[in-house]
């Protein structure tokens, strides 16, 4: 294990709408790991910043709003990992689209990044760790034991965009989803600063005709042989 871990690290990463929270959240679960959330994180620095009313093009106060920020998580009875800012529970404010949008705005700039950077590897140091967003096996992990490329098409990844939001009560139009994925993807790609791009070790995963239940069981095979 890297760095003297008894267990390992699993480092998801993926473009927008993949299904990388709660494929992160089931398989954390599966394995009996902690989850770290840290597409959340940065949901939680949009969201800060939008109280305070910091434009989310601002790097440099938002790289000192992150570093000031106390991001907690606690756990729900239902196990899932809720995001707290400052101790109170903003676990859904942060799941809005326009909240969404502003992470990936907050998360181009290297002040964000590095404020983040230290926390995120903090929470997933001892392993026994699951966690997902764009630069996991890149740049906070890149010596992570399991590192995956969780992808599907866009379209598919707009429809379950689509049933996420309904499912919290949010009605989406499919069309104006599917846009929004095409520019972020293309945001989060072509950005200067960890880009979205496959670690060179990691194992590419295409879920567009694959079921949550069939891509847990695969990653969570990787995990435990890594592990052995």
């Amino acid at each position: 294990m890297s760095g003297g871990r008894a267990r390992p690290v699993v480092a998801i990463d993926g473009p927008a709408g993949v299904g990388k929270s709660t494929t992160a959240r089931k398989l954390a679960a599966e394995l009996g790991f902690v989850l770290v959330d840290t597409g959340a994180l940065y949901r939680g620095v949009a969201l800060a910043a939008r109280d305070a009313g910091i434009p989310w093009t601002d790097a440099d106060a938002l790289g000192d709003l992150a570093a000031g920020l106390d991001l907690t998580f606690e756990l729900a009875a239902d196990g899932e990992p809720r995001l707290c800012i400052a101790g109170q529970d903003r676990a859904d404010e942060i799941r809005t689209t326009d909240i969404a949008a502003g992470a990936s705005k907050v998360a181009t700039h290297p002040p964000v990044r590095a404020a983040l950077l230290g926390l995120q590897r903090r929470l997933g140091a001892e392993g026994g760790v699951v966690l997902e967003g764009r630069d996991i096996g890149t740049v906070v992990f890149p010596d992570a034991e399991v590192k995956v490329f969780l992808t599907a098409a866009a379209p598919e990844r707009a429809k379950r965009r689509v049933l996420d939001l309904a499912a919290r009560g949010q009605a989406a139009d499919e069309a104006e989803i599917l846009a929004q994925i095409e520019a972020r993807d293309a945001q989060d790609s072509g950005r200067e600063v960890a880009p979205l791009r496959p670690a060179e070790d990691a194992v590419h995963l295409d879920s567009t005709f694959l079921g949550m239940d069939e891509v847990i069981a695969q990653i969570a095979a990787l995990a435990r042989t890594a592990g052995a």
